[in-house]
């Protein structure tokens, strides 16, 4: 068994498209209509193939409650592996970004949070 797609829930399919890849830096492999909102995925840059992120509307009552009561107590949405996290949170705080949790070492890793604007706190981590 392998992990092909993984969401998170978004407020705005059309802001978060703009965030993940112009500011992100992710890559669109699908954008396909499917009714009043899209399917639309990311994939990692150079790594078409790996594992997607949707980019879920969170229309439920249920995901924007989720969605709510993780970012107010401070819990990432998700996690992604950075090479230099120092270096990519000085290339995003230079493109706007604002952070929660500066890079951090905690154990093994080192980790920061930011607000993705869409109504998710993102964890980087470095090993």
């Amino acid at each position: 068994m392998k992990i092909i797609v993984t969401s998170i829930f978004v407020q705005d399919q059309d802001k978060a498209l703009e965030f993940y890849t112009e500011t992100l830096g992710f890559v669109k492999k699908h954008d396909v209509p499917t009714g009043e909102f899209r399917w639309i995925t990311l994939v990692s840059p150079g790594d078409q193939d790996s594992t997607e992120l949707l980019l879920e509307p969170n229309v439920h009552p249920a995901a924007q409650e989720y969605q709510k009561k993780i970012f107010a107590e401070g819990i990432p949405a998700t996690m992604f592996g950075v090479a230099d996290i120092r270096k990519e949170y000085e290339r995003l705080l230079e493109n706007g970004v604002k952070f929660t949790i500066e890079p951090t070492k905690i154990g093994e890793v080192t980790i920061a949070v930011f607000d993705d604007t869409c109504g998710n706190l993102i964890q980087i981590v470095q090993n």
